[in-house]
């Protein structure tokens, strides 16, 4: 599935909703390639047949086309309740994005436009979503619903986060994330996109996944990351000043001087990171700004198979 060619093709349109839905269109258009074969046409009418269940709404037509099972869904039906979590922190505003460029180059662009695409997959399958946006306060919540009006709503916050102008705002993920998790009542998919910078805090912020995953939640981490910088440190051997955009402390250096021991120390960090959600059997998908929405969406689908 080709998504490059098509977000290239609508990249110069600012409407959040469109850019998510092209996505999304592109993405099922080219699902016959896909483990999802036979899956498109049907896409918001069916959902996979579970053994156990009654076959009573099997549709029979449909098996015929794919050989594979499926069931009616109906209108008032919701399969799946989704939060998705959104780490607003001034860090998450990585890189600077110089003028013209695409919104979705730097990690809270990027997460945004990921929000808006994996919205519009729950509202074509008619599941229900809600929100969470935090930084240094708690900034936005609103509880799992599947209506348009609330799908409206979600979408213009998400709109409202990309146009507010960014500040020195330090991460508190440890704190939100346990107050998220207390809101969680029912059993749901939690979807979090986070750069995962809480200093000095890793066990911490572990406990805080963990606490996601009770009462049986299925819980996805996004890792948000400029791969090129952030964990290659891919930068010319030109003398420059880093600055912390959540202290504003900085620092100057030659990147060649350093970039050995940071490379072995981000591996380290990523490998930790990896082991601790198998522990905790949370999905781990690190994901770069440089990356098209493929990755995305085809976990959010394999997930919510095995959520059943």
């Amino acid at each position: 599935m080709e998504i490059k060619g098509q977000l290239e093709k609508i990249s110069g349109f600012g409407h959040l909703e469109l850019l998510a839905n092209q996505i999304v269109e592109g993405f099922i258009s080219g699902m016959h390639k896909s483990p999802f074969h036979g899956f498109s046409s049907e896409f918001a009418e069916h959902k996979v047949y579970n053994a156990g269940e009654s076959t009573r709404h099997i549709d029979w037509k449909l098996f015929a086309k794919t050989d594979r099972l499926y069931t009616k869904r109906f209108e008032e039906e919701t399969n799946l309740r989704c939060h998705i979590i959104l780490d607003n922190s001034s860090s998450m505003h990585y890189p600077e994005l110089k003028d013209g460029e695409q919104f979705f180059k730097n990690k809270i662009g990027f997460s945004v436009l990921a929000s808006a695409v994996l919205m519009d997959l729950l509202k074509r399958q008619r599941d229900a979503v809600g929100l969470s946006v935090y930084s240094d306060n708690y900034e936005f919540y609103a509880p799992e619903k599947g209506s348009g009006r609330h799908h409206r709503m979600l979408l213009d916050k998400l709109e409202g986060v990309l146009k507010t102008p960014n500040t020195a705002k330090p991460t508190n993920t440890v704190t939100f994330l346990h107050q998220i998790a207390q809101k969680m009542h029912r059993r749901s998919m939690i979807i979090l996109f986070t750069d995962m910078l809480q200093p000095d805090e890793d066990d911490e912020l572990f406990r805080a996944l963990q606490h996601l995953k009770h009462d049986k939640h299925k819980v996805i981490l996004f890792h948000v990351i400029d791969r090129k910088t952030e964990f290659s440190f891919d930068f010319d051997n030109a003398p420059r000043k880093f600055i912390d955009m959540e202290t504003g402390e900085q620092v100057n250096l030659f990147a060649e001087n350093v970039k050995q021991e940071y490379e072995k120390l981000t591996s380290a960090y990523f490998k930790k990171i990896t082991d601790t959600c198998i522990q905790y059997r949370i999905k781990y998908v690190p994901v770069s700004v440089d990356e098209n929405f493929e990755k995305i969406m085809t976990t959010y689908l394999v997930e919510k198979q095995k959520f059943g």
